[in-house]
């Protein structure tokens, strides 16, 4: 029931930074207006996009997406705008781009900020006129397409960087749309993880849990990742788990693969104890290590240690106080 009323469209949120994008978008999805949505890396831009397409009067027609980053810039050109017979190496036959394919609905231009800018210039012309050629054409092919373009970058930065035409931005950002992170969402954070682990239970047809560590979990990581992040947790987790999930066991045994620092010359994962040295002095040395190595995020080291993250912060507390003049 409280996912049912915390669903807009292809996305979730019940915080207030999800309720202002939820007004946001229902305001410009009804207009032909372009959208430039920008948000970190796994926030969920290509499910706004999607969201804005379901809820405008273009829905039933194509709704294309293509990400500007992962397309080489050889190869950009005629992904977009299609090429005849024989206009390139390779080229055996004609072929539609992504803007002839999105006509009369809506193209998704994800990363932009990311397109060469050779191709920028064109891609404003089209914004403007809604006429191209494709590779190797002739005349010129009119279509009527909305853009909704996403990046994980400021644009304003990437602006002034020299990534973005500034042109291009301004025509772009008629309506710009900011997705919060994860960690601006509260609460959201088990909502969307329970949204992820009902979808696992039915999939499946078990019934599933989270600890009550877990919950805790959830609440205290900071999740850079963001929503992928915490899907692809609750996953692994779910894998792992009989009846309880443990997303504190999956997240460790997850992090040394993408979040190990390097250790700088001369440096290793070990500490080395003197015979001789107090329990508590070891204890000590321990805790400080682990929140070292991972780079000072206290919640993991605590689950690494084995203790609760209340249990690390009146540690940390007691040896602050030990060091303080009386």
């Amino acid at each position: 029931m409280v996912q049912a009323q915390a669903r807009f469209g292809d996305l979730f949120g019940a915080s207030r930074p999800m309720r202002q994008l939820f007004r946001m978008i229902a305001r410009v999805a009804p207009t032909h207006a372009n959208v430039l949505i920008e948000g970190e890396s796994g926030t969920g831009k290509e499910l706004v996009a999607n969201t804005i397409y379901l809820m405008s009067g273009r829905a039933g027609q194509p709704l294309v997406a293509v990400n500007c980053g992962a397309i080489s810039p050889h190869l950009i050109e005629a992904e977009l705008f299609g090429h005849e017979r024989g206009s390139f190496t390779g080229a055996v036959k004609s072929r539609k781009g992504c803007f002839e394919r999105a006509d009369g609905g809506i193209l998704f231009l994800d990363e932009v900020t990311e397109m060469p800018m050779d191709m920028q210039i064109k891609l404003l012309r089209i914004l403007e006129t809604g006429r191209f050629c494709r590779i190797g054409a002739d005349t010129e092919t009119q279509v009527k397409v909305r853009v909704i373009a996403a990046t994980n970058r400021c644009p304003r930065q990437a602006v002034q960087d020299g990534l973005l035409r500034s042109d291009l931005y301004y025509r772009l950002s008629v309506f710009p749309l900011q997705v919060p992170s994860l960690r601006e969402r509260g609460d959201d954070v088990q909502l969307m993880a329970s949204v992820f682990l009902d979808r696992l239970n039915q999939d499946d047809g078990t019934a599933k849990v989270f600890s009550p560590a877990s919950r805790e979990f959830m609440q205290t990581y900071t999740w850079p990742g963001n929503v992928r992040e915490l899907k692809n947790a609750v996953h692994r987790a779910f894998i792992l788990a009989d009846h309880e999930l443990d997303l504190t066991a999956a997240m460790t045994a997850h992090a040394p693969v993408e979040n190990e620092p390097v250790a700088p010359d001369g440096a290793s994962d070990c500490i080395t104890l003197q015979v001789g040295s107090t329990l508590e002095d070891a204890q000590r040395r321990l805790i400080c290590a682990t929140i070292g190595h991972y780079h000072g995020n206290k919640t993991l080291a605590a689950a690494v240690l084995g203790v609760s993250l209340k249990t690390l912060y009146n540690r940390l507390k007691e040896y602050d106080s030990q060091v303080k003049p009386a």
